[in-house]
């Protein structure tokens, strides 16, 4: 899978778990650039990810994932993408 099909991807997720059609993810986005990213919706996040993958994170990886860009390269790292 390229950096670009993860990418869009991920647009639907987080479309679909903040319900606004209008994000636009970039390496650099944060919790800080997205309304409702907040400590209880990102556990909802992760999920929806893993799920739309179909992998897990460990704490490790989520504990360490400070932007999108950084979620994105442990999912291509990861290998487990279908």
């Amino acid at each position: 899978m390229t950096k670009e099909a993860v990418y869009e991807v991920l647009h639907e997720v987080f479309r679909d778990v903040f319900d606004d059609e209008s994000i636009v993810l970039k390496d650099q986005t944060t919790a800080a650039d997205i309304d409702g990213w907040d400590s209880l919706e990102h556990v909802g996040l992760v999920l929806a990810i893993e799920e739309a993958f179909g992998m897990k994170f460990t704490m490790s990886e989520v504990r360490h994932m400070e932007n999108v860009g950084e979620m994105v390269a442990v999912l291509m790292e990861r290998g487990q993408l279908r």
